[in-house]
């Protein structure tokens, strides 16, 4: 009985042996193969890691702004006028070339006028006659050979006499027209031989130096508009310049309409590149100068929840990466927008291709197409 019960003891234990040992080789065997698994992903993964992705970027700095109003406006002559005719004629003679300048009091057109000189002449013989009638009538009332109601008479008829000579001297000098002004003569379709009537255009007359510029804002910017502010104007006629001048003048009246208010600058103009009637880019100059973190506009995602831009990071090996961030963004000028908040001054921020990044994308920095910075661009048309 002791040898049966020994015996069964030792195929217990031999098989609790057994059991042990496959259960630990199974173990064994599963924990291998999830490290080989892990080891296998971790290689596969690193075979198929993201590539970088090519960028633009900028390094970050502060640059001055100066605060500015923007508008459309039209030139205006300071002085213009369609010059015309006060009384009717046949043009005698055109004294002028179209497009010449002219200076004030210069003759333009001569009217024929041989009959109104004539009727002078008579008129003014007429005066002088009775200015001798009157002299000769004086002496003789001082003789007491005449009453003082025929000197009177005289003396009225004397005084009628030299006033119809001087309308008829008007008459005659309005049948030559002058220049009333210094400026620039348009182009006239007058000719020698042509009746003129009154009121008919023989010219245009433009004083081109200086010259007005009318510009209207809205009025929420009125308390930022105000005389001696200076203004700087651009157009298409002359890419590339710039014309500096003054506000001179607010309308106290906004338009009711439109709720606009009118401005008025005088703009120096020597060369007289700046006709009346021309199309012009306003720029004002409002407010101090500042200083503001510039991004071109390009570097900013707007979304609903914010606006953002991906920085650039560097490791201790040189690698690039983004890394996403929020900003605050401030005003704007042509290509840049000014960040009041978000970054700092000497971060680098990708400044094109942000639609394909995403917190850790590797970047592969390029410089062959950086985006437009320009404060002040001037569109081109291809």
């Amino acid at each position: 009985m002791l040898d049966s019960s020994t015996t069964s003891g030792k195929l217990a234990r031999r098989r609790l042996i057994i059991v042990v040992a496959v259960v630990g080789g199974l173990l064994a065997l599963l924990v291998g193969f999830n490290l080989f698994k892990g080891y296998m992903i971790k290689k596969f993964m690193a075979g198929n890691s993201q590539p970088p992705q090519t960028v633009t970027s900028t390094v970050v700095g502060y640059t001055d702004w100066q605060p500015q109003i923007t508008a459309v406006g039209s030139v205006r002559a300071v002085r213009g006028v369609d010059i015309t005719t006060e009384v009717t004629g046949l043009v005698r003679s055109v004294d002028f070339r179209s497009g010449q300048d002219a200076r004030r009091g210069q003759i333009l057109v001569h009217l024929n006028a041989d009959a109104d000189i004539a009727t002078l002449h008579s008129l003014e013989a007429a005066a002088d006659l009775a200015a001798t009638v009157y002299a000769r009538d004086k002496m003789q009332f001082e003789a007491q050979a005449i009453s003082q109601a025929q000197l009177d008479a005289d003396a009225a008829d004397l005084k009628n006499r030299r006033a119809q000579a001087a309308a008829q001297a008007a008459l005659v000098e309005k049948k030559t027209l002058r220049a009333p002004f210094d400026g620039r003569l348009g182009i006239t379709t007058v000719n020698p031989g042509q009746y003129l009537n009154t009121g008919d255009k023989v010219v245009t007359l433009q004083e081109l130096d200086p010259v007005y510029v009318d510009f209207r804002l809205p009025q929420e910017q009125l308390a930022q508009v105000r005389p001696e502010l200076e203004v700087r104007l651009s157009l298409d006629a002359f890419p590339g310049e710039s014309f500096a001048g003054k506000v001179n003048a607010v309308d106290p009246l906004v338009d009711s309409g439109s709720r606009n208010f009118q401005a008025e600058a005088t703009v120096p103009n020597p060369a007289h590149q700046l006709l009346p009637g021309m199309f012009v880019r306003v720029t004002v100059l409002s407010g101090v100068q500042q200083r503001y973190l510039t991004l071109p506009q390009t570097s900013i995602t707007f979304n609903p929840y914010g606006s953002t831009v991906f920085l650039v990071e560097k490791d201790e090996k040189g690698k690039r990466t983004a890394q996403q961030g929020f900003v605050t963004t401030g005003p704007t000028r042509g290509d840049q927008i000014a960040i009041v908040k978000g970054i700092k001054e000497g971060d680098e921020v990708v400044t094109s291709g942000q639609l394909k990044l995403k917190n850790g994308t590797p970047l592969d920095i390029s410089t062959l197409a950086e985006p437009a910075n320009a404060p002040d661009p001037t569109p081109q048309e291809h």
